[in-house]
C-alpha cells in the first residue's frame, strides 16, 4: 500500500508543482520537462508496483451492468483526449478536455473496482484532477477556447473507438478483464 500511496503522491507533486511553485520550475528551464517526466514515470511505476499487492476492504464488486458504464464512461473519455488532440469542435466548448476525460477515467475505475486500493488510485487521481482545474482556473481566471479543425468529430471517434479497444485488450494480456 506504501508504494501505492507514494506514486499517487508523487504524480500529485509532478504535475502541481509548477502551479504551486512557478519560479522554482521556470529556474529548471527546459530540464524541468525531464525532471518532471521522469517522476511522472517513477509515480506510475510505484502505482502499478503497490497497487496489486495493496490489502484492504472491498466494498463492491463489479458486475455486468457496472462494466458497461465503466466502457461507455471511458469511450468518453478516450474520445475527449482524441478530440482535443485532432482539434474537434467540442474543445472549443471545454475548457479542460483532456482534464475532463482523466475524470471520466477514475470514476469509470472506481465503479467497477470497490475495493480500498482502487479508492486510493483512482479516487486519488480523480481528487488531483479537480483539483488540477481548481488550481488552473485561479491561475489564469480568462480562457479563451482554442481553435478547432470542423469536421473533426467523426474521425474522433473512430480513433477513440480503435484506441478504446486496444486499451482493452492490452488490459485483457495483463489479466484485468474488461468485458462485461
Amino acid at each position: 500500500m506504501t508504494f501505492l500511496i507514494l506514486g499517487v503522491a508523487l504524480w500529485w507533486a509532478a504535475h502541481l508543482f509548477k502551479r504551486i511553485a512557478p519560479d522554482a520550475r521556470a529556474g529548471m528551464g527546459e530540464a524541468g520537462k525531464a525532471v518532471v517526466a521522469v517522476l511522472l514515470v517513477l509515480s506510475v511505476v510505484l502505482m502499478y508496483i503497490g497497487y496489486d499487492p495493496a490489502a484492504g476492504p472491498v466494498w463492491w464488486s463489479r458486475n455486468s451492468a457496472l462494466v458497461g458504464i465503466n466502457n461507455l464512461l471511458m469511450l468518453g473519455a478516450v474520445f475527449l483526449y482524441a478530440a482535443d488532440g485532432m482539434r474537434a469542435p467540442i474543445v472549443g466548448k471545454m475548457r479542460h478536455p483532456q482534464l475532463t476525460g482523466f475524470k471520466l477515467w477514475a470514476t469509470a475505475h472506481l465503479l467497477v473496482n470497490g475495493d480500498l486500493a482502487s479508492f486510493i488510485l483512482f479516487g486519488g487521481l480523480l481528487a488531483w484532477a479537480v483539483v488540477e482545474v481548481i488550481v488552473i482556473n485561479r491561475a489564469q481566471p480568462v480562457w479563451t477556447p482554442k481553435p478547432v479543425k470542423p469536421g473533426r468529430t467523426l474521425m474522433a471517434l473512430v480513433a477513440s473507438a480503435v484506441a478504446l479497444l486496444i486499451l482493452m485488450l492490452i488490459h485483457n494480456w495483463l489479466g484485468v478483464q474488461p468485458w462485461g
